[in-house]
Parts: structure tokens; C-alpha cells; sequence
């Protein structure tokens, strides 16, 4: 009865270490994936995972990746960008008007490193995964809290004005700059329909959102901005990715410079399945380390 007893404690111990967090940001409410580590305090840091586009911090690479940094000893945040909608949850719904922006991350990036140092985290060190991995390089290159630890880029997003005019082409067979011309024509606010957006066709979009994902950015192109990071920053790119075109030539010359470290995992596509899971929670594991 005494085993019974002490497996039942540690049950419980191990189960109330996963937790939703609700955070109230400009009036929206945001929320998060906590996992708490076996036996660490938030104190001795946390980090923050950034999803994908139109993602969530439930998809296979996310949690797998928390749960794997979990069991290496890491606190962990996997939040879930609101894209404009309250308590969002899995997938972005493309029946729902478009309101969101590609900028609106640094917003609710900094939320949640406040709501960490809240907590009397000290060190939070940052993973992002496609855009995301964009989103977090460029936050930790501009707005980088003091807490700021170590970056981590997975398959992060490139871009060339060649290459965002190339791909909507392919996937739309329409015209980006003819269509970003009449946009722009229009209010800020003004409400579009029938509009090709990201990954969502035929949607509804405010002007200002299309704007904003679809603009001449050279930000856009994460290699860009990680020599204005000044932590160490770690580019973990597939080598069977078919996504993200370019990464590793662009950031081989960073790597040669020093930086930033250049990880390619063989055989590995853009959402690292499988076994590669592992291999990119271990690559982590002695970044972070």
C-alpha cells in the first residue's frame, strides 16, 4: 500500500506541472501551454516556443517539443498567437475575417516575457518554428526584454521580394503586386472579400492586414536579423525542407562569421516528424545547455 501510495503522490506531482495560463492583452484574451519541469522552480528559467503560421501550440512539432524539453529538465511556454481572435485554439479558422498582422506577435511576445519576469523568471530563452521563427528573431533583435537568454530558430521563414511575388503566383495564380496596388488604394479599415490571404483562399480581410503580411519587408528574411541579436543564436534548418527556400545558404556566412551556430539535420523536413523529433529536442538540449 505504501508503493500505491508514493506512485499516487508522484502522479499528482507530475500532473499539476502542465497548466493553461490566460493572459489579458489589449483587450483579447491570449493563452499558453506552462509545463513545469520535474523539481524546477519558473525561477531558474523558462522557454518560450513560438508556433507557425496560422498554427498553434498543439501541433505535432510544438508539443512534441515541449514534452521532449520537459523530460531534458526545461521549463517550458508554448503560447498561441491570437491572430485577432479571443482564446484562440488549434488551426486558424479561414472562415473568420482576417484582422490579424505578421507584426502583431511582438506585441504578445512581450506580453508573456512580462508575465514571465512577473514571476521572477530571470532567463527566458526563446524557440520559433517557420514564421515564428521570424517573429521570435525579429522581437529578440528590436524588443529584447533583459530576461533574454538564447535564440533558437527552426526552419525559420526567408524572403526576397522575388520569392513572396513567385510564391503567390504559384499558389494563386494572381498577380501580387497588381493586387497590393488596389489595396492599398483602399482605407485602412475597409473590409475585402474573396481575397487570397496566406493560407486561407477566398477570405475576408481587412486592407491593412493584407498590407502588412505582403509589403516589401526585407525583416521578412530572418538571416537578416540575427546579427542585431545579442545573445547566441542557434539556425536549425532541414535539409529536406520544402518551405523555407534558401536558409542555409543564407546563413552559412553568419555561421562562418560567428554569428550564429548552423545546425542541418539530414533528412529532416520542414516539421522535423518522426525520429528527427528527437534529434531537434537533443540539438536543443546542448544549445540551451
Amino acid at each position: 500500500m505504501r508503493f500505491i501510495a508514493l506512485l499516487l503522490s508522484a502522479w499528482v506531482a507530475f500532473s499539476v506541472q502542465a497548466e493553461e495560463i490566460k493572459l489579458n492583452h489589449q483587450n483579447i484574451t491570449l493563452n499558453a501551454r506552462l509545463e513545469q519541469a520535474a523539481g524546477k522552480s519558473l525561477q531558474e528559467g523558462v522557454v518560450l516556443i513560438l508556433h507557425g503560421t496560422l498554427a498553434h501550440n498543439g501541433m505535432e512539432i510544438i508539443a512534441g517539443l515541449q514534452e521532449r524539453l520537459k523530460a531534458k529538465g526545461f521549463n517550458t511556454l508554448a503560447i498561441n498567437l491570437s491572430l485577432g481572435v479571443d482564446d484562440r485554439h488549434g488551426m486558424y479558422d479561414c472562415s473568420v475575417t482576417n484582422r490579424h498582422k505578421h507584426t502583431d506577435a511582438l506585441a504578445e511576445l512581450a506580453a508573456w516575457t512580462r508575465w514571465l519576469e512577473g514571476k521572477g523568471v530571470n532567463k527566458i530563452d526563446l524557440i520559433g518554428h517557420s514564421r515564428g521563427g521570424n517573429q521570435i528573431a525579429w522581437f529578440a533583435a528590436e524588443h529584447a526584454p533583459k530576461s533574454l537568454g538564447k535564440v533558437v530558430l527552426v526552419a525559420p521563414q526567408t524572403w526576397s521580394a522575388q520569392q513572396h511575388v513567385a510564391g503567390y503566383q504559384k499558389r494563386y495564380g494572381k498577380s501580387l503586386p497588381e493586387l497590393l496596388a488596389r489595396v492599398r488604394q483602399a482605407d485602412a479599415d475597409a473590409l475585402l472579400g474573396s481575397v487570397d490571404f496566406v493560407y486561407c483562399a477566398n477570405s475576408r480581410v481587412l486592407a491593412s492586414s493584407f498590407i502588412d503580411y505582403y509589403r516589401d519587408e526585407p525583416r521578412f528574411d530572418t538571416p537578416s536579423l540575427i546579427p542585431a541579436i545579442k545573445t547566441p543564436v542557434m539556425v536549425i534548418a532541414a535539409a529536406s525542407d520544402e518551405i523555407v527556400p534558401g536558409l542555409i545558404e543564407k546563413t552559412q556566412p553568419l555561421a562562418n562569421a560567428g554569428k550564429a551556430k548552423l545546425l542541418i539535420l539530414e533528412g529532416a523536413d520542414h516539421f522535423f516528424r518522426d525520429l528527427y523529433s528527437d534529434d531537434l529536442a537533443d540539438a536543443i538540449d546542448a544549445f540551451l545547455k
